[in-house]
């Protein structure tokens, strides 16, 4: 069984120490970064299985370098920030953030986050799946096991988060889900999340895919007062 490899971007060694000691513990390969641009370099140089990435970092910050990675990388990013930073992590997920945790941290919560999102990201020791390998509907095709999506027979790049927030929904049309349900069931949260981390990566799925068609972006509906739910009315 292939080690999954975990980039650590944090500029404090006691932070990056600690979380490479339990991540060791829990059997993953860890490579550590202490700025931006040379998490960046790692990234894009080398394959990651996911990224713990600090918001506050010399050289370049961590929404820059989550920003520079999407552009050309899908793999899953937790992002760290400081208690109370709302702003900012409503904008990592803007920009491409799977996840956040929020320092001061436990890190078996950070092991367990970890372990979630490789298990819904598609990792091959987490993964368990009994879904059909597709899901059409009109203009839209997903393919599950590929974990790939087409709209109008052209491929639309989405993070692992989009991707299993899109699936969780299509494969259940016309049922309301509220925040709470998406919150334990898409992103395993088993306690209280952040219920605008829905809100931002339903917009901004909406978003990726009415840029390649409207009525698809159609199919994502907001039902007022309830939460959402995933309606084809063709």
């Amino acid at each position: 069984m292939v080690q999954p490899r975990i980039l650590i971007v944090d500029d404090e060694e006691r932070i990056r120490r600690l979380v490479r000691m339990y991540l060791e513990r829990s059997g993953f390969s860890v490579t550590e970064a202490e700025d931006g641009p040379s998490a960046v370099q790692l990234a894009l140089s080398e394959p990651f299985s996911l990224i713990v990435l600090d918001l506050m970092l010399p050289g370049l910050d961590g929404r820059d370098v989550c920003q520079q990675i999407r552009q050309h990388s899908e793999v899953p990013i937790i992002m760290l920030t400081a208690a109370g930073d709302e702003m900012n992590r409503i904008h990592g997920f803007e920009i491409g953030a799977d996840d956040y945790v929020v320092k001061p941290f436990s890190p078996r919560e950070l092991i367990m986050r970890i372990k979630a999102l490789l298990k819904r990201a598609g990792e091959a020791e987490y993964a368990r799946t009994d879904l059909q390998q597709a899901l059409t509907f009109p203009e839209l095709v997903i393919h599950i096991d590929a974990r790939r999506v087409e709209v109008e027979g052209k491929e639309v790049s989405l993070t692992p988060k989009e991707f299993d927030l899109l699936v969780y929904m299509a494969q259940r049309p016309d049922k309301v889900f509220n925040r709470e349900e998406l919150l334990r069931d898409v992103w395993n949260y088993q306690f209280y999340g952040d219920q605008r981390t829905v809100d931002t990566h339903i917009k901004r799925l909406r978003e990726k895919l009415g840029q390649a068609s409207a009525l698809v972006s159609q199919y994502i509906v907001t039902v007022w007062g309830v939460g959402y739910k995933f309606e084809v009315t063709q």
